[in-house]
């Protein structure tokens, strides 16, 4: 009796370490799939980046420098490619759980589809748009003027994804992701750890061979898919294995370190502009950054901003549900739409009708006038699919109900960090994750 209860004892510790294990056992489901709720950090997110990619894209913008890539290495597109990363874990992930592997890889390649339908019509309305106007400098500087000189194979080769104008260059990398993210998730589910080097060593092989992927008619992709493909890659696996470093991100160290890259980039980014005590020779040798193949600086300064971000913007924020952040989560909810429509607007903007260039008070108009269109929009598009997205004003709610479990949690004794993110309970459905 008495080795019958040792063994007993032996399996119930066993047990309790499997259980409060931090690292996930291989087949095991992660905890991100199993849950119901969602963050509302990415949408908002999401949307914050779609605000700051089309006030970037107006030339000559002075709103621009409301947005990130004035005070820092990286911009919005590190943002936008990250998070792509993880609702594509969290949507595919869950749709495998539900519908298995048939299923999910169903629904990716679905979702490529949609992403590579929009991509050739947004190129055809830009299309329409620099013909309508009638002006050759925004032809060329939108690289439409190939497509009216040769239509036939201009068309032809933006069907295989190898023509790109202007500011659509996102969209072919986003199709590839979605339509290859069934065997990546299948990768990440075996060896998360492995794929994620096997994808840090490819965009090392990038840098060190200068590897590209050849454009029409001539160039290459402005967005390398060989090298930002390791941000999607470590989007999905920080939802999968990411609790295993959870600990570290969340720490007063990861956070003191993240804070002096980010102070020395702010120094070293205003440089270019302003005078301050930097060397001309260190801004000349650093700048520009290579952001066609994601510069290990501006990868740098994106871990930073993720860390502090997660830092000062906790799960239960309820700034989250001012009315300007719920204006962003609209947005990021309906970011494929959203996305065209700014490149539309962009595009408007360099009209000659504006004179954006030499006129201050039409850059301000037009960036507001556009990003309030974005967010009327996008709140018209949730409000007609509100029978499968969360009601309007449920963010408050769902915050009040999160902060209310943290502190229920904190209570009962929990050994959460206290900084460690939480989910957002809501009503649950894959359609509004599965975005680009």
């Amino acid at each position: 009796m008495s080795d019958q209860a040792a063994h007993a004892r032996q399996t119930d510790r066993q047990m309790h370490d499997r259980t409060h294990s931090s690292k996930r056992l291989t087949g095991e489901i992660p905890p991100a799939f199993r849950s119901t709720g969602r963050d509302a950090r990415i949408d908002v997110c999401r949307g914050i980046a779609l605000w700051w990619i089309f006030l970037d894209h107006v030339p000559d913008n002075a709103a621009s420098w409301l947005t990130l890539r004035n005070y820092g290495f990286c911009d919005a597109a590190e943002i936008f490619m990250f998070i792509s990363g993880v609702t594509c874990a969290l949507a595919y992930g869950r749709a495998r759980q539900r519908d298995g592997w048939t299923g999910m890889v169903g629904r990716s390649l679905r979702r490529g589809w949609d992403i590579y339908a929009a991509f050739l019509l947004l190129v055809l309305a830009c299309a329409v748009l620099v013909d309508v106007s009638g002006n050759d400098r925004l032809a060329d500087e939108s690289n439409m003027r190939v497509l009216f000189e040769r239509p036939g194979a201009t068309l032809a080769q933006a069907a295989i994804l190898q023509f790109h104008p202007v500011n659509t260059d996102v969209l072919p990398v986003f199709v590839i992701c979605h339509v290859l993210f069934a065997p990546l998730l299948w990768l990440l589910l075996r060896a998360p750890n492995a794929t994620l080097g096997v994808s840090l060593s490819l965009y090392a092989l990038v840098h060190v061979f200068g590897w590209r992927v050849a454009a029409w008619p001539g160039g290459v992709w402005f967005f390398n898919p060989l090298a930002w493909q390791f941000l999607v890659v470590l989007g999905a696996w920080y939802v999968i294995e990411g609790k295993t470093i959870r600990g570290w991100v969340t720490s007063r160290s990861a956070l003191v370190v993240s804070a002096f890259v980010l102070a020395i980039s702010l120094v070293l980014a205003l440089g270019q502009h302003v005078k301050l005590p930097v060397p001309q020779a260190l801004t000349d040798l650093l700048f520009p950054l290579d952001k066609s193949n994601l510069s290990p600086l501006r990868l740098l300064h994106f871990l930073a901003v993720a860390i502090v971000a997660s830092w000062l913007v906790p799960a239960d924020w309820r700034g989250l549900s001012t009315p300007m952040l719920r204006g962003a989560r609209r947005c990021g909810e309906n970011s494929l739409p959203i996305y065209g429509l700014g490149v539309l607007l962009a595009l408007v903007s360099q009209l000659d009708l504006f004179d954006v260039a030499n006129r201050l008070a039409m850059q301000i108009a037009l960036s507001l006038v556009g990003v309030l269109l974005m967010t009327a929009v996008a709140t018209l598009l949730s409000a007609l699919g509100t029978g499968r997205k969360p009601a309007a004003g449920a963010v408050g709610r769902e915050i009040s109900v999160a902060a209310t479990n943290r502190k229920a949690g904190v209570r009962a004794g929990s050994t959460a960090s206290g900084r460690e993110p939480t989910a957002v309970t809501a009503p649950s459905n894959l359609t509004p994750l599965m975005k680009i």
